[in-house]
């Protein structure tokens, strides 16, 4: 297991489960419980870590392996359960909230789907869940396009026979722990890509690398105090749609880039939720992680985590929306031109230096320090733009989720499908009871930025059409006859 995923592991306690997940809306009726266990069975030699659980070596002496399940037991990981009939956006809000604030399993392969029935207008959905040691958000989507299909009479792959492969004995992982870590620091030397290319990089490049790692630590601006501090076991979950033509109406119109709209709109959100609370926002900023795919084209396929991040601070103090964009767009521009991603990368191969135990008692202490650097964690996934199949029914809303953990109290996730641009919030039970007021803020930003966009889109669309008749008249005028000019 690489360091990065290993950390999601250790990080992991009772009151911080670090899986990511979905909620997936399907057209109906519901399939029978069978037709979906052999669906997925079908495809599991597609994604054979769905068989394989988590062995840690013996005293930390290396970092976690996976190793396949001999006991492994579909029926156990596809679940079946209701709501109440009939069930709305509400209850279905509720159920998944319980279920994805449960921990997985450890002792059997890290995820979960739950078949949930009972909705209304003849729909089911799906409950998602995967350890976050598992997959990233990219790796999430591109293994949603290989356990689902792109056509409703797709057909079933055919059986494959499986038999796992021996499991290690406690003897062996040690004896591997320590070969790997004689060979990790060589090893860990050939896989950063920077050190790779050290005789390639010019002073100024180089130059620029070390700018990006400092800007990685983030400036001490004033941030709300309510955002941060200890959580509990339980979530709140909620969710906002808004459509991607919106946002690239908006982007269209008033510049920036899509990314840049979302945030200028989570920043609306955060605004309202402080100010009904009544904390003053006037100069502060919410910094957020925002999660960067650093993945390759030739990584796309492995199930491995492959994220860097950036912290963009969200001007929560600024009351005009335009002045919220145009900031965001500025600090995301500089941030690019910063490396700061790159260099974030980089620390985060450099720490499969680190001996396992240590790694892990610094994952651990990182999730349970208080501090007050970061308050936010905003993940956008671009999803399929093509209909998705479970069974020959088509998936027609895909919510996301996005664990919290240590001291950030909000987490925000955005995925695109076909058009759709679902915008969920994973909150802690206890201190974030007004997880809906965020929700009503963002659907609020999305509307104003729209509405200002469309204004100057009209704007720009009169100024075409006003000037068009004085072309017209040009082009229609006899040849050898002069423009008047002046009044009669």
């Amino acid at each position: 297991m690489s360091p990065q995923d290993a950390t999601f592991l250790y990080a992991e306690d009772a009151n911080n489960p670090m899986h990511v997940g979905s909620v997936l809306i399907l057209e109906g009726p519901p399939p029978k419980y069978g037709d979906v266990v052999r669906m997925v069975a079908r495809k599991l030699q597609m994604v054979p870590r769905y068989r394989q659980k988590v062995r840690f070596p013996p005293m930390q002496l290396g970092r976690p392996v996976w190793v396949d399940d001999p006991h492994f037991q579909i029926l156990y990981h596809i679940r079946r359960t209701a709501v109440p009939r009939p069930g709305g956006e509400e209850e279905l809000r509720n159920l998944a909230g319980r279920v994805l604030a449960q921990q997985l399993d450890r002792s059997k392969p890290l995820w979960e789907l739950w078949i949930v029935e009972g909705l209304k207008d003849d729909q089911w959905a799906l409950v998602n869940k995967v350890h976050h040691c598992m997959v990233d958000g990219i790796a999430g989507a591109d293994l949603m396009s290989v356990i689902f299909d792109t056509r409703p009479d797709a057909r079933l792959p055919a059986h494959v026979p499986w038999a796992p492969e021996a499991e290690p004995s406690g003897i062996q992982l040690t004896a591997d722990a320590v070969a790997d870590g004689i060979a990790s620091p060589l090893s860990g030397l050939q896989r950063i890509p920077w050190l790779r290319r050290a005789q390639m990089l010019s002073p100024r490049e180089m130059a620029e690398l070390l700018r990006g790692l400092a800007r990685a630590w983030p400036a001490f601006r004033p941030t709300p105090a309510s955002l941060n501090g200890p959580i509990g076991p339980h979530r709140r979950w909620s969710w906002v749609r808004t459509s991607l033509d919106d946002v690239r109406e908006i982007k269209s119109n008033l510049g920036g880039s899509v990314n840049d709209v979302v945030l200028a709109i989570i920043t609306r959100g955060f605004r309202e939720l402080l100010m009904k609370r009544g904390e003053p926002v006037e100069g502060k900023v919410v910094r957020t992680l925002v999660p960067v795919s650093v993945r390759s084209p030739d990584e796309r396929g492995t199930l491995n985590n492959r994220v860097s991040g950036v912290f963009p601070e969200l001007p929560i103090g600024l009351a005009d929306p335009l002045e919220r964009l145009e900031e965001i767009r500025r600090q995301m521009d500089g941030l690019k031109e910063s490396r700061q991603a790159v260099a974030g990368d980089v620390l985060t191969r450099l720490s499969g230096f680190a001996p396992p135990m240590w790694l892990a008692l610094g994952a651990r202490l990182g999730a349970r320090v208080p501090q007050r650097l970061v308050q936010a964690v905003t993940t956008n996934v671009p999803g399929p733009q093509q209909p998705l199949y479970v069974c020959g029914r088509q998936m027609v809303q895909c919510y996301p989720y996005v664990p919290i953990a240590g001291q950030v109290r909000i987490g925000i996730a955005i995925f695109s499908y076909v058009g759709a641009l679902a915008i969920a919030v994973t909150a802690d039970y206890n201190t974030v009871p007004d997880v809906q007021v965020l929700c009503d803020g963002i659907e609020a930003g999305t509307a104003e930025l729209l509405s200002l966009a469309r204004g100057r889109g009209s704007e720009r669309r009169g100024q075409r059409t006003g000037s068009r008749p004085a072309r017209r008249a040009t082009r229609r005028r006899p040849a050898g006859e002069q423009a008047r000019v002046g009044p009669g």
